[in-house]
């Protein structure tokens, strides 16, 4: 599940979206544009939130590590990649793990 590393020290990984490789990082801004999107404040109430993602809050975490990865034109055309939910949940536990291990 985790991905190639991208750059270890920022927490980047590199794992297909769309049948793609491509960059994401969990950033301080992907979680304030997060925090924003749910409207939350705070870590603790975000982590509550992901535990239980729609779809449609799929797409919005998944968007928003591919902005922190600089992959700002894959997260712009999300929703027409061929994206499964399996694949998406891959990237995004991914994003999350390599930004532990930063």
């Amino acid at each position: 599940m985790g991905g190639l590393v991208a750059n270890r020290a920022r927490g980047q990984v590199i794992q297909p979206v769309g049948g793609t490789p491509r960059r994401l990082c969990l950033t301080l801004g992907a979680l304030a544009e997060l925090e924003t999107a749910f409207g939350l404040e705070g870590w603790e109430a975000l982590s509550e939130r992901l535990r239980a993602l729609s779809a449609k809050d799929m797409l919005l975490v998944l968007a928003a590590l591919l902005r922190g990865g600089g992959e700002d034109q894959a997260a712009a055309e999300l929703a027409t990649l061929p994206v499964d939910f399996r694949e998406a949940a891959l990237a995004v536990a991914a994003a999350f793990m390599a930004a532990g291990e930063a």
